[in-house]
């Protein structure tokens, strides 16, 4: 926990998911509200298959990221609030290719405490 999942559409070259998922993990660590940086779980997927609008609109020239955070229940809405707004900052602050609308959007959902199980070990 928790759990930092970016969509993003295909047609972006020279985005660079792992520096943006380093960035999100930093952002949010610096929140407050995350023990260790290292309970930060981040992966990216670059989405071939992916529709901006209607069937009429050209896919190269629109594009998305979008990031969701899973965390365990029990935060303020202000302190959500503050992390939605300090992702969706790194978000904005990537480099995207040139002639490309690129929407950015982030959603943080809440885990129940009570059901969300994890074990850690070290292989071998």
């Amino acid at each position: 926990m928790p759990h930092v999942i970016m969509e993003y559409s295909a047609n972006l070259p020279g985005f660079d998911a792992t520096q943006a998922l380093g960035q999100l993990n930093q952002a949010l660590f610096a929140s407050g509200q995350v023990a260790t940086p290292l309970d930060i779980k981040g992966r990216a997927h670059a989405l071939q298959d992916w529709v901006i609008g209607t069937a009429d609109v050209d896919r190269s020239a629109h594009g998305f990221v979008h990031v969701t955070v899973c965390l365990l229940s029990g935060r303020t809405p202000e302190a959500k609030q503050s992390i939605s707004a300090a992702l969706m900052q790194v978000l904005r602050e990537q480099a995207y290719p040139a002639g490309v609308r690129v929407q950015f959007s982030v959603e943080l959902r809440d885990m129940d405490r009570a059901c969300y199980g994890k074990d850690a070990r070290a292989g071998g």
